[in-house]
């Protein structure tokens, strides 16, 4: 393993989940590997899903009769996603920073 390509390695990935223990999870590796592609799926997924969510809430403020738990439970929703996100961005942010230049 080259001297770069160990950094990257050594470096981890923040993946898109939490431990059990609701801890930060990080693979160690090169990026090529099962989990590395698995992360790369749920956050596709994740990203796809607080766009739909988005949607929704345009559409359910749209409406001028929206209850409060209507309001609640998608402020719950959004927040969730929101988090999901954050750490999306993160991870591939750290990716970024640590990626070769040419």
């Amino acid at each position: 393993m080259t001297g770069e390509r160990r950094d990257r390695a050594v470096a981890g990935r923040l993946l898109p989940w939490t431990g059990t223990d609701g801890r930060t999870c990080y693979l160690v590796g090169d990026g090529t590997g099962y989990v590395s592609r698995l992360a790369d799926e749920i956050e596709d997924v994740q990203i796809d899903m607080a766009d739909r969510l988005l949607g929704h809430a345009a559409e359910l403020l749209a409406e001028r009769r929206v209850t409060s738990a209507e309001l609640h439970y998608l402020a719950r929703r959004l927040s969730e996603s929101l988090r999901d996100v954050v750490r999306v961005a993160e991870s591939r942010g750290e990716r970024l920073a640590r990626a070769p230049r040419p």
